[in-house]
């Protein structure tokens, strides 16, 4: 219990300081457990809740971005991921009106080479975005995507092919 939240500390307030260049930030998260390829960079402010995350070659995080990696969270190559974007694997099952949220539920999260999440999108819990998609600033993403596509809304919604 001692070493995850010491681990916690680490990845969130150490790794996660402006102080650190993106890629000393990205050589402290390794040395944490975040698998990031060669190439990648992460900016500040980054919060990670676990460490079962995945990126591959070229990837960029910019700042203040939330990774709930209580599943498995899988970053191809080249992906682009925009500010205050929160990728979420863990949600609950609904209850009865006396407790709404009941058992935690955990799924996996996976994002396909190439793609680019704008500013504060959401993915939640079992999601896979397929390689080449843009998805437009603000949408929550609630189920899969399809490879080369443009998702905007709430949820997130194909506008068109790319």
């Amino acid at each position: 219990m001692l070493r995850s939240h010491l681990r916690r500390l680490a990845t969130d307030s150490l790794a996660g300081a402006p102080v650190f260049p993106g890629g000393a930030r990205t050589s402290v998260l390794r040395a944490l457990g975040v698998h990031a390829g060669p190439g990648t960079i992460l900016r500040s402010r980054c919060r990670f809740v676990g460490t079962d995350v995945s990126f591959g070659a070229d990837c960029w995080v910019n700042t203040a971005v939330t990774f709930d990696a209580s599943a498995p969270v899988a970053i191809a190559d080249r992906v682009t991921i925009g500010p205050e974007v929160m990728i979420i694997t863990s949600s609950h099952e609904l209850g009865d009106s006396h407790q709404r949220a009941r058992a935690r539920r955990l799924a996996p999260v996976r994002i396909g080479s190439g793609c680019w999440l704008g500013a504060r999108v959401t993915v939640l819990p079992g999601v896979t975005i397929g390689s080449g998609c843009m998805i437009a600033a603000g949408s929550v993403v609630a189920s899969d995507c399809a490879a080369d596509g443009l998702y905007a809304g709430v949820p997130a919604r194909r506008i068109r092919d790319l």
